[in-house]
């Protein structure tokens, strides 16, 4: 347990200070000002921090019309220790393990030190208490993709009986759509996509290799298609009359419904009873984790498309 005296003045993170591709322009820094926290936040000791297709698209400068100003330590999901507690916050004390998506708003000015650094801050809102039999590594691994799934579900106003087609079933966001949409929703049929070696792995009713049949054709339609991958267009061949999909890339093609998640420690709250039963668990990629001397090869790997589950950095530092 850290007391205040104990916190330098200077962490150390991996920084861009240009736009770019995020494995060209990122660069250790092991200067950066640690972040003081507003009232209503904590200041993290990181243990792990996830990657996501969000950072890179962050730095390549996708939406830097409403970035926060460079340089830019980016990360969104982390897991830690709270070392200090602003005045306002009543859930968290000093010592606790919590994890979240730092970042409430995605892509409306992001924190300049995300989770690729040894201290962030954070607000209360936006974290929840480490499940206790989760590691550091597996929670750090869940914000943003289990929001993303919870809150996607919820937006098309998914039920019990329902049955579901999710594109990019091996993907981050897709892995855990088919844990939740099956123990939290009660799904009555489960299928999504992925290429061959990763079918069996799914948990899915009726796993699909679109690298063999395009899933459009199939003759039997969905209730509700979730698009991780980007593809509406397709996606609405697949439902039924009536039914809906969303998608988490927009824009989407109408009348597929774009979403973009709001981190909420409230959702994590929420599926917590089924992470501690085993119901839903986190999906690692196997070559996670890496080390924090390797987030620009982490990076990369996520870059490639073909990671199952999350790509996660720990230790930090």
């Amino acid at each position: 347990m850290a007391n205040t005296s104990s916190i330098p003045s200077q962490t150390k993170a991996w920084v861009y200070s240009e736009y770019g591709n995020i494995e060209e322009v990122l660069k250790f820094d092991p200067n950066v000002p640690t972040p003081h926290i507003k009232e209503d936040q904590v200041l993290i000791k990181v243990v792990a921090a996830a990657i996501n297709p969000v950072d890179y698209k962050r730095a390549l400068g996708h939406f830097k019309d409403i970035d926060s100003p460079l340089p830019t330590a980016p990360g969104y999901d982390v897991a830690g220790v709270v070392v200090k507690v602003g005045s306002q916050v009543k859930k968290f004390k000093v010592g606790d393990e919590v994890y979240g998506d730092v970042n409430e708003i995605t892509l409306d000015h992001p924190k300049t030190v995300g989770s690729l650094a040894e201290y962030t801050a954070a607000e209360e809102k936006v974290l929840a208490h480490k499940p206790s039999n989760l590691s550091f590594i597996e929670a750090a691994s869940l914000p943003l993709a289990i929001i993303t799934a919870y809150q996607g579900l919820e937006r098309i106003e998914f039920s019990a009986g329902k049955s579901i087609l999710v594109l990019g079933g091996a993907g981050g966001v897709g892995t855990l759509v088919i844990q939740i949409a099956k123990h939290v929703f009660g799904a009555s049929k489960i299928a999504a996509t992925s290429s061959t070696g990763k079918l069996e792995f799914l948990g899915a009713d009726l796993p699909i290799d679109y690298t063999k049949e395009n899933f459009e054709e199939l003759s039997e339609k969905f209730d509700v298609v979730y698009d991780a991958v980007g593809q509406s267009d397709r996606a609405l061949k697949a439902v039924k009359e009536g039914g809906k999909v969303v998608t988490i890339l927009p824009p989407g093609t109408p009348p597929a419904i774009p979403f973009l998640l709001t981190s909420d420690g409230a959702v994590l709250e929420k599926l917590q009873p089924y992470l501690e039963s085993g119901k839903v668990k986190p999906i690692l990629d196997p070559n996670s984790p890496f080390p924090f001397s390797q987030a620009v090869e982490a990076f990369s790997y996520l870059n490639t498309n073909r990671a199952t589950g999350k790509v996660v950095i720990h230790p930090i530092p």
